[in-house]
């Protein structure tokens, strides 16, 4: 049998086969698909509410306390300069705070050191 003739008698018995199952399949497919887009939109108009009405204005009261708090910390700092010509009291040299057994390998001080805001361990 040539490759022609078998493609046409193949042709023929697939036209001629019922398509109502698929048929009815595919309206079934359609339909939850369709559903579910339009699920998918609304929980997107949800979280998109959510995101504007919760988040943002939750993020906005978070900026302004910590504003707030830092402001006054500022002001606690330089009161405290104030009163002491321009620098910072001198720490108490409790026993227990900056305790170095051994030096870190770059020296006396800590990675993070902060001449304005840590104790040089150097000088001591």
């Amino acid at each position: 049998m040539s490759f022609i003739s078998r493609n046409a008698i193949r042709a023929v018995a697939r036209s001629s086969r019922s398509r109502a199952f698929a048929t009815a399949q595919s309206n079934t497919y359609l339909a939850e698909q369709e559903a579910l887009q339009h699920h998918a939109a609304d929980t997107t108009d949800l979280w998109r509410k959510i995101s504007y009405f919760v988040c943002a204005p939750a993020v906005a009261t978070c900026v302004a306390w910590v504003y707030n708090a830092e402001v006054e910390h500022a002001a606690h700092i330089n009161h405290l300069k104030a009163e002491n010509d321009g620098h910072l009291p001198e720490i108490p040299a409790y026993e227990y705070m900056n305790r170095r057994g051994k030096p870190f390998p770059w020296g006396m001080n800590s990675l993070f050191f902060n001449p304005h805001s840590n104790k040089d361990m150097i000088a001591e």
